[in-house]
């Protein structure tokens, strides 16, 4: 990144990412941590887990991102009898006897997959491989999906009778875990106000498909001090208990820890957090910044460490 063109680009991206927070703000309230982080997410063209309970405008707040950004946004509602070929698209015959591939859900460009835990691991596979090929392939053909693409997969943590968790290799394909919270009383009551009336607000999008294309480019261009790879690849190392460098509460507290994907997603979130608060490298703040959304879904907690009440987030904590 030595041309001056980028360090333009970067002050024009924070400006440009001040702007896109207050028109999402007209629509949601509060949930400021969450919408930083998706956006983080979209600007470095990774996917994002939402953990969160019923009701918190999940969706709403997906498909008002997807218009502020100016992407096309598909909702999916995972249930326990969906097909892949129900999200993916099938082939029909036409009139002339051909077969024609008519898209499924999963084409487009912010898709809002919802209680991805609820369906069974041959449609969880599916979704998963446009995930990670931005392809799909239906009868041996490949079908290229439209860039950018970004998937949100929401997990309901209340219920988890009939459900199909997760396994840890397809978590370790989103970038960020998110956690949403209940609104303050201060929120909601904006929040019941605002949604409680006939007025129709309306987002403007600030963005388009390619300009999203060059800005995970020109975080890509981002240089980043080994010093802070080093850190990066340290921290991560230090998750992993079955190392002799680990230390006695990773030992205690954790049965597994991150993989490489971990490394490389806290220096892309890092170079992009670096970005939009108008730095032209990361530090080993903004590695700790974005560590509890790339490391929460990473690290598996043992018997003990559930026993005595200790979350991911305090793990991780200990370990900056």
């Amino acid at each position: 990144m030595n041309c001056m063109s980028d360090v333009a680009a970067i002050d024009q991206l924070v400006d440009k990412h001040q702007a896109l927070k207050k028109e999402i703000a007209k629509v949601i309230v509060g949930q400021e941590e969450v919408i930083n982080q998706i956006l983080l997410s979209i600007y470095t063209g990774g996917h994002s887990l939402l953990i969160g309970v019923p009701g918190l405008a999940k969706t709403l707040m997906v498909n008002t991102i997807a218009k502020t950004l100016g992407l096309d946004f598909k909702r999916i509602q995972f249930t326990p009898d969906l097909m892949p070929s129900d999200i993916l698209g099938s082939e029909v015959l036409d009139q002339n006897r051909n077969f024609k591939f008519i898209k499924g859900p999963v084409f487009g460009n912010i898709i809002l997959a919802d209680e991805i835990n609820r369906t069974p691991p041959k449609t969880q596979a599916a979704l998963l491989e446009a995930m990670q090929e931005r392809a799909v392939t239906i009868s041996g053909k490949q079908h290229k999906l439209e860039l950018p693409y970004f998937v949100l997969a929401t997990q309901n943590p209340i219920e988890q009778e009939g459900t199909y968790p997760l396994p840890e290799a397809q978590l370790d394909r989103f970038m960020f875990a998110i956690e949403l919270k209940y609104p303050s009383i201060e929120e909601e009551i904006a929040v019941v106000k605002a949604t409680t009336t006939d007025d129709v607000t309306h987002v403007n999008s600030m963005f388009n498909s390619a300009e999203i294309l060059d800005i995970q480019h020109l975080i890509r261009r981002i240089p980043v001090p080994d010093s802070v790879v080093e850190y990066a690849v340290k921290l991560v190392n230090s998750t992993r208990p079955n190392l002799d460098s680990a230390s006695d509460f990773v030992r205690q507290y954790l049965d597994w820890g991150a993989g490489p994907r971990a490394s490389q997603n806290l220096i892309l979130a890092a170079k992009a957090h670096a970005a939009i608060n108008g730095k032209y490298s990361p530090d080993a703040e903004d590695v700790q910044a974005v560590a509890t959304g790339i490391l929460r879904h990473r690290i598996i907690k043992n018997y003990k460490a559930e026993a005595e009440g200790i979350s991911e987030e305090q793990i991780i904590q200990q370990l900056l």
